[in-house]
């Protein structure tokens, strides 16, 4: 770990306002965003994902001079980088964020990491060796059939270690453990960690009843004011199968089950609001097992707590 190579990172389940605060804070504090979130790096896909990018751009104080309205936009990298039908893995994002966050600290702001994704986090800040590995197409077609115990079986065979960081969603997701098996197979996956950056930890944290009012809200919001029933449709018509669709889970997975006539709209909502909670509740049993790990969170309510957190971890 290098001297002063210091990074903010915010984070937090779905639904939080990780993004919101980590804008503010660039502000503040003259940084840029570097997303950690395994759906926004796709392009096209927006509403699903929470994007929010409207966020980044900050109305500032009208001066005594001009009475107009003006905007600052913060600086954000690891979103929209691929097509929906590109393949994207763990390796390829830790690669891609380190890339931005050494730019970014060469021309002196500060790396804001913000995002839920718990395996991304982990990875960028404890520095997991996970060069990316060759892709072999002979290798995939072996295991396409595997189930999904099997893959993690051997996952867990190969490396013990690397196997207890896949996340809930990624066990369910075969392309996934294929891809991790891939690595792993190739000797590249899972090495001794060795820390890039010194990581200054923020959570957020809600009250169960507030989370899923904002859950649910977030939910209808979606679905009514933003279109994102359309927007799963226009990626279909692009040609992104319903199969791939559904891989991407939540948002994706079930509004793309209703345009296939299998759920009907409000059996549809239902499920994507059990679905979207029971997510934000792996994510914080994921941040809570880092912890146990060993990782230092510090778990905030309000944005002031934030401003003396990083102040401090700056001097």
């Amino acid at each position: 770990m290098e001297k002063n190579k210091k990074i903010v990172v915010i984070l937090g389940t779905t639904a939080s306002g990780k993004t919101g605060l980590g804008v503010k804070l660039a502000r503040k504090f003259d940084g840029e965003i570097v997303s950690a979130d395994s759906r926004q790096v796709y392009r096209g896909m927006d509403v699903g994902t929470g994007k929010d990018l409207e966020e980044y751009r900050i109305e500032i104080p009208k001066s005594s001079i001009s009475n107009q309205r003006r905007f600052v936009k913060i600086p954000y990298h690891l979103i929209d980088v691929v097509g929906p039908n590109t393949g994207y893995n763990l390796a390829k994002y830790k690669k891609q964020a380190e890339k931005a966050i050494d730019d970014i600290l060469k021309r002196g702001k500060l790396p804001i990491v913000v995002g839920g994704t718990g395996l991304y986090l982990e990875a960028l800040v404890e520095g997991y060796d996970l060069a990316q590995a060759r892709p072999d197409r002979g290798f995939r077609e072996r295991f396409e059939k595997a189930s999904l115990e099997k893959l993690l079986q051997k996952i867990q065979k190969l490396n013990p270690a690397f196997a207890g960081k896949i996340n809930e969603s990624d066990r369910k997701n075969r392309r996934r453990l294929i891809r991790y098996l891939e690595i792993l197979e190739q000797g590249e996956g899972g090495g001794e960690a060795r820390k890039r950056y010194e990581s200054l930890l923020i959570g957020l944290t809600k009250p169960k009843e507030e989370l899923e009012k904002r859950i649910y809200k977030r939910l209808i919001d979606r679905l009514e004011r933003e279109d994102m029933v359309g927007e799963v449709k226009r990626l279909h018509e692009e040609g992104v199968s319903w199969k791939r669709l559904e891989s991407f889970g939540l948002e994706y997975r079930f509004v793309s089950l209703y345009l296939k006539g299998e759920l009907a709209y409000e059996e549809m909502v239902e499920k994507l609001f059990i679905a979207i909670r029971q997510f934000a509740k792996r994510q914080m049993t994921w941040f809570r097992r880092w912890e146990r790990k060993g990782a230092k969170i510090h778990w905030i309510k309000a944005q002031r707590e934030a401003l003396s957190l990083i102040k401090d971890f700056l001097k």
